[in-house]
């Protein structure tokens, strides 16, 4: 508007004679704009719709600052003190997780040519972004094949040539495979009126003494569900520091144990890259590891949930595939009313891939998706503006209190149980209930007061959920619902009484020495990626 503004006068002042200096003035100010245009043309002129970037790369206040092309004109922001903008992630983060200071843009990745006005490639083949043509099933792999690398560029879930096609209730069918279009429709068309409200409540890394008296607590034997049986949950396990001996008690009262990794690795963007060989030694591994030393033997163990809930894309799902998984537990869904049911990978998924550079899996796949429904965090749904909901529970922010558990707790329970029924999971990390005993009284209260008044709600374990999606069963039906019954209500005495200390070492962990207590024989190393089973043969 200023730069129409200036022209305007430009054009008055020759139409009515102003004097020459101000014509003059009024040019030299039209010229700069005309520069400032330019430049911003320049800046703009390769970037994508509301990508960040920055004017100068460096460290310090450098890193901190970043402007934004819009139809508006150059926008600049500054990342608030102790935090550094991470031009990958598009977002500002702590200092020292941020490792592009130096890079000024996204790096400009070729796009294949997937789409061209006269077909460039034989059928069965696509074009890389140099045309050259190559066969249609090598776009999307995980495997730079083209020469500019563009067939791994386009990836995600409207662009992988390969995709998981949108569910065909025809061709899904029960007890292999359940998708709906939108997520939210019920198994077996049950009204939701007869449908028990399942509630999946895990707890994440490792099981030991920091913990183990909380589980006791919330798990003591009183708490029953509508059958008559203890109330169960799921323990996502990472190996160090776990108490095996724990783990194998925790099991043999009907929990359900799965598996959280080995190396918990920090680093975030290896479990978004990880290969399918990496996702298999990190996961089976554990999964070999707790069924060694916690001596379970019952092929029980198949769940998995990846570390800061990165989803690993198609290489984690190929992995649970050929590994025998029987769902995941990792992929968030956005706060939605009604929220959706778990589905099979077999067809595309029901909603966006929800979070920051999250590598969702495109392809199809024979594993069941334990899908997080967000939580709606907010004090008062009724009124409250809208807030972005929050997968695990100890990452609600905004619950200082006990009430405001309950009322998180009460508020969220509603929103499934009044729609569509779908499972409600409420994800823990233990150290969040144990470090706030306010939290865990509101908690268990919580808990016995659904119990007391409601007959149709049940406590279960992820495989749980699963087994009556596959058979689903009226509220009726659910008290002598076998799957639901095994390992009903177990009293007996520990597997060991005093279980092994084992104070070992491992060439992978370097300079640690780590205690791993277990029921079984001492092995000879601390177990870990190379070694999973501690006897020294890499």
């Amino acid at each position: 508007m200023a730069r129409f503004a200036r022209v305007a006068t430009l054009a008055a002042c020759l139409l009515f004679a102003c004097d020459v200096a101000a014509v003059n003035r009024w040019r030299r100010q039209a010229d700069d704009a005309k520069k400032d245009d330019n430049l911003e043309l320049e800046l703009c002129k390769d970037k994508d719709a509301g990508e960040w970037f920055r004017l100068v790369a460096g460290e310090g206040d450098n890193c901190r600052d970043v402007i934004q092309c819009t139809a508006s004109g150059i926008q600049a922001i500054r990342c608030p003190a102790g935090l550094f903008f991470d031009i990958e992630k598009q977002t500002c983060d702590w200092k020292d997780a941020v490792k592009n200071c130096k890079l000024k843009n996204k790096e400009r990745k070729v796009k294949p040519l997937l789409y061209t006005d006269d077909p460039i490639c034989p059928d069965g083949a696509l074009a890389c972004g140099d045309s050259n043509c190559i066969e249609r099933g090598l776009f999307c792999n995980g495997e730079k094949d083209c020469a500019d690398g563009s067939d791994e560029n386009t990836c995600d879930i409207d662009n992988d040539p390969n995709r998981a096609p949108p569910c065909d209730s025809s061709q899904c069918v029960l007890p292999d495979c359940f998708c709906s279009e939108d997520g939210t429709v019920i198994p077996g068309d049950l009204p939701a009126k007869d449908v028990p409200q399942m509630i999946t409540i895990t707890f994440d890394d490792a099981i030991n003494n920091n913990n183990i008296e909380l589980y006791k607590e919330i798990f003591n034997g009183k708490r029953k569900n509508p059958n008559g049986c203890d109330i169960k949950a799921t323990f996502f396990i990472s190996h160090k520091y776990t108490n095996y001996s724990a783990v194998q008690e925790t099991h043999k009262k009907g929990h359900e144990i799965a598996v959280h990794s080995i190396t918990h690795n920090d680093d975030e963007q290896f479990w978004s890259n990880a290969t399918v060989d990496e996702w298999g030694r990190e996961m089976a591994g554990m999964r070999l590891i707790i069924e060694k030393f916690a001596n379970i033997t019952d092929n029980s163990i198949v769940g998995v949930r990846a570390p800061y809930l990165r989803v690993g894309g198609n290489n984690q799902f190929t992995m649970m595939e050929e590994q025998a998984f029987l769902y995941d537990s990792t992929i968030t869904a956005p706060l939605s009313n009604p929220p959706l049911w778990p589905y099979t990978m077999y067809f595309r998924m029901p909603h966006r891939c929800h979070g920051n550079l999250q590598s969702c899996p495109t392809r199809s796949h024979a594993v069941w998706e334990m899908v997080m429904n967000e939580l709606d965090r907010r004090e008062d749904p009724t009124n409250d503006e809208y807030l972005p909901g929050c997968a695990m529970v100890d990452s609600c922010s905004n619950i200082l209190t006990g009430d405001q558990f309950y009322n998180f707790l009460n508020h969220n329970f509603d929103r499934h149980y009044d729609q569509n029924r779908a499972p409600l999971g409420l994800y823990f990390h233990a150290a969040w209930l144990k470090n706030n005993p306010e939290f865990l009284e509101a908690f268990l209260y919580w808990i016995d007061e659904i119990l007391s008044t409601h007959n149709d709600v049940y406590f279960t374990t992820m495989t749980q959920v699963i087994q009556w999606i596959q058979n689903p069963r009226t509220i009726s039906e659910a008290k002598n619902f076998e799957p639901w019954r095994e390992k009903c209500a177990v009293e007996s005495p520990p597997a060991c009484w005093v279980p092994h200390s084992c104070k070992l070492t491992s060439k992978d962990v370097p300079g640690e020495t780590i205690n791993l207590q277990t029921c079984v024989r001492c092995p000879s190393n601390y177990p870990w990626l190379n070694d999973p089973s501690g006897d020294g043969r890499y």
